[in-house]
């Protein structure tokens, strides 16, 4: 079964560049356009990895990602930011706040799949000590 992954941004074109590219490179995706829908997602679609923008209605990302964080079912849901704040703050931010991957815009959606092919492996065992870590440097 395939791994299913929650794109969220409000602007549509880039949740649907995410989606496309996802899809054909064989995962399930669901959407969201908002914070608030993005937690109401991850509730009732249980996904495998959520990719999030950070300016949202409702609720930015940074909130979402707070609040999967807290919850004990979701508090290891990996998370990537894929957003157009880039300044050395927000970046840290993400950090600090438990993302795995932070990508900002614009984004190569090769490399995007490359990000959550590398989490997916590190899942799997692809590290000894259990670590949330990855290396996602680029090659």
């Amino acid at each position: 079964m395939p791994k299913k992954i929650l794109a969220v941004d409000d602007e549509r074109h880039i949740v649907r560049l995410v989606q496309v590219n996802l899809e054909r490179a064989g995962y399930t995706v669901v959407t969201a356009y908002d914070g608030k829908e993005a937690l109401e997602k991850v509730a009732s679609e249980q996904p495998d990895l959520v990719v999030l923008d950070v300016m949202m209605p409702y609720m930015d990302g940074f909130e979402v990602l707070q609040n999967l964080r807290k919850n004990q079912a979701t508090r290891d849901l990996p998370v990537i930011m894929l957003t157009a704040k880039a300044q050395d703050a927000d970046v840290f931010r993400g950090w600090q706040s438990g993302v795995d991957c932070y990508l900002t815009k614009p984004f190569n959606p090769m490399e995007l799949i490359s990000f959550v092919k590398r989490i997916f492996k590190s899942l799997e065992g692809g590290d000894d000590d259990g670590s949330k870590v990855y290396d996602l440097g680029k090659s």
